[in-house]
């Protein structure tokens, strides 16, 4: 029966296509994540996927990793108390770099992201670049990038707005925002919280992570957990050609454990705690004429403008134990590695500090003969500590960079475009990182799409100095490794992009080889260091290190229909990964997959607006995800499914948006027991609701202010 449904549910979603009136509005969307210069979507020169404000509010999504998994078949989540686990066609979190606004999200624990940095409801776009572009956005860039756009609140005078969104098992998606524009300043305040009571999809323990066949354990599939962040942004216009900004934000997350009871779990005996930070300031200059090219030339794109920008970012991302019973733990003290620290309910345990210092100049000029030129300069500060896992309890590094980018019309048809990165890193000397694409038009239907790029990313701190012991179902020794290589990729990415009246079909195939990987994996006892081994006796260890040459291969196809009332679509995305690791045990190569690779993903989509009255407008879709098996070198594999859901949005004039909907319509659960892999950690059937109200009455306030100061003046002259 519920195979029948989702064939019936496919079949609506195709009937809806064939019934449309189509438009081809989104291609004249602008993005600037694939060059860092702005471009019509349809003449980007690197191939770039958006997902709009439209489709964002069409699809109702409770976090950014709902969205991104929901609207594209190119990622897959596995969410943890550690961070979002995410993978980007065969490549994991630490190879995909995350940008908010263009400026890099800092949230890297133990390697996963913690997206909850991101609030889905204070989003204008997504751009999703693939590939190496390590040229222009430095390390981290191997699997791609993910720019996350945020809203720009223009209207003069003040605005708020609300938005809450409830659901089952407590889920509540809060968002508040309150925005003041007069003269030349402006303000915004945005603040987000949420919370889930979690949710429990099994009771039963894998027999291979423990000795007892347990069915009542307490483990749950989702902790639960509360978190909020409050986050302010000033904006000055100084002049007509220069606007100055700075922003902050503050943020706190808990996540509630659940003590185990059973002889050989692992007993969580704490609760983990996250405080989060950032402050940024920067300027604009737009060149009132320009440096190289007249701005009255004919040789120059009148869109397009001299800028220069200059951006100083600080974050800081930090989390701890909050221990709920007493227990015994390991750590360095004094520079010693001391076992058996006593610790109490209600004591906290600095974890982890990482702070990071970014500061960027950047300038886009126009050239003679149809070109513009990019180039920058990067300096990056990253520090960490680490009281209980890093000897001396610190740990450095730093990172220069120069970047130059042309780009370079040819007899309007073909567009060019070459980027060359510089990067000197203290640790591991200097490298250059070369990037080239070409878009070629093909008529006005057809556009052609090539990348070759090389990616290069350095150790992490954590990844060179991390030591730790962790009690397991038996004592696990971590190791840091300080003679890591750094890790380099090539990346060849092609695409054929058709647009036949209102329906475009993309197909892009890709190729990514990645040098040197990093990865942690168990090596022999005897490698590890003689006085760790006597103190723990450890069941087993596990340290970083560049043991794994991998390559991922596959192809994207994308299909869009967009019409005046309705909206369709899919995507489609096939992956094939390998990677060479050496078993030191054995001491021989051995062929693997990458963990978490499915063959084969996709995601559909149908939806439908009508305005039925002058104040009201009725919107519904049908969404639908799909995996095949995912694959693991041990644990088992994540086992395939379709998740289906059902959104209706109701507009009520300008200022009311109510949105309804059920996700997971078939409920589906996957019940595999703890400690083994999963294909998806949906709970099941859930419905939701969200109400938002948006109040932007400042303007006549203002207006009838400034009226009122005039009349005053009137008066008293």
């Amino acid at each position: 029966m519920k195979q029948r449904l989702a064939i019936a549910l496919w079949l609506l979603s195709g009937s809806m296509m064939a019934q449309s009136v189509w438009r081809t509005d989104s291609l004249q969307e602008v993005v600037v994540t694939g060059t860092g210069t702005q471009h019509l979507l349809k003449d980007a020169p690197v191939q770039t996927e958006v997902i709009s404000r439209r489709q964002l509010q069409q699809y109702a999504g409770r976090s950014i990793e709902d969205i991104l998994s929901g609207l594209t078949a190119s990622f897959a989540f596995n969410e943890g108390d550690m961070g979002s686990q995410l993978q980007m066609n065969g490549l994991g979190n630490s190879y995909v770099l995350i940008l908010i606004d263009g400026r890099r999200l800092h949230g890297d624990n133990g390697g996963e992201n913690d997206l909850s940095l991101i609030d889905p409801h204070n989003i204008e776009k997504i751009e999703i670049v693939k590939g190496a572009s390590s040229a222009l956005y430095g390390s981290d860039a191997i699997a791609g990038v993910i720019n996350i756009i945020t809203r720009r609140h223009c209207e003069q005078g003040l605005m708020a707005e609300n938005t809450t969104r409830v659901g089952s098992y407590g889920d509540v998606r809060q968002h508040d925002g309150v925005a003041l524009n007069y003269g030349r300043l402006s303000s915004y305040t945005n603040f987000q919280l949420q919370h889930s009571d979690g949710w429990q999809n099994t009771a039963e323990e894998a027999l291979q992570q423990t000795e007892y066949h347990i069915t009542d354990s307490r483990n749950k599939t989702s902790n639960r957990h509360t978190n909020w962040q409050v986050a302010q942004r000033f904006t000055y216009q100084a002049s007509r050609h220069i606007e100055l900004y700075a922003d902050g934000s503050l943020y706190r997350k808990r996540i509630y454990r659940p003590c185990g009871h059973h002889p050989g779990v692992d007993v969580k005996t704490y609760d983990m705690k996250y405080n989060n930070a950032s402050a940024a300031a920067g300027a604009k200059w737009v060149l009132p004429r320009g440096l190289f090219v007249d701005s009255s030339s004919k040789d120059v794109d009148r869109g397009s403008q001299d800028v220069v920008t200059l951006d100083a970012d600080w974050k800081r991302h930090a989390y701890s134990y909050v221990y709920t019973d007493t227990t015994l733990t390991d750590g360095y003290i004094g520079g010693r590695f001391t076992n058996y620290l006593p610790y109490f309910p209600g004591d906290t345990e600095l974890q982890s500090d990482q702070r990071l210092l970014n500061i960027q100049l950047k300038g886009v000029f126009r050239l003679p003969a149809r070109q513009r030129l990019s180039a920058g300069l990067d300096y990056r500060y990253d520090w960490l500590r680490a009281p209980m896992r890093v000897k001396g309890g610190r740990a450095t590094d730093n990172t220069e960079a120069v970047y130059v980018q042309d780009e370079l019309s040819l007899l309007d048809p073909l567009l060019l475009t070459a980027g060359l990165r510089l990067t000197r890193n203290e640790g591991f000397g200097t490298r250059l990182t070369p990037k080239l694409s070409a878009m070629l038009k093909v008529g006005r239907a057809l556009r052609l799409r090539a990348t070759w790029s090389q990616g290069y990313k350095t150790p992490t701190p954590k990844e060179l100095h991390y030591q730790y012991v962790r009690n397991m179902n038996g004592v696990y020794l971590y190791l840091g490794n300080t003679g890591l290589r750094a890790q380099t990729s090539n990346y060849l990415g092609l695409s054929a992009e058709l647009t036949a009246g209102s329906l475009t079909i993309t197909v892009a195939p890709y190729y990514n080889k990645v040098d040197n990987m990093i990865a942690l994996v168990t090596i022999p006892t005897k490698e590890a260091p003689g006085e760790l081994v006597v103190q723990y006796d450890p069941q087993r260890v596990r340290q970083y290190q560049n043991i794994e040459d991998a390559r991922t291969k596959g192809v994207d196809v994308t299909v869009r229909y967009q019409g005046r009332y309705m909206t369709a679509g899919g995507s489609y995305s096939y992956l094939d990964t390998r990677a060479n690791q050496y078993d030191m045990e054995h001491e021989q190569m051995q062929r693997v997959t990458i963990d978490g690779m499915a063959h084969h993903k996709g995601s559909v989509y149908a939806t439908w607006q009508h305005r039925f009255a002058p104040r009201y407008q009725l919107g519904v879709g049908v969404y639908g995800r799909l995996s095949s098996k995912r694959y693991y070198q041990v644990d088992g594999d994540g086992r395939g499914y379709h998740l289906w859901r059902l959104t209706t949005t109701h507009q009520v004039g300008e200022h009311l948006r109510v949105e309804v909907g059920v996700d997971n319509v078939l409920d589906y659960v996957d019940r595999t027991p703890h400690g083994l892999h999963l294909g998806t950690t949906t709970p099941g059937r859930t419905v939701f609701a969200t109400l938002s109200v948006r109040l932007n009455e400042g303007k006549k306030l203002i207006n009838k202010y400034r009226s009122n100061l005039n009349q005053n003046s009137n008066d008293e002259n």
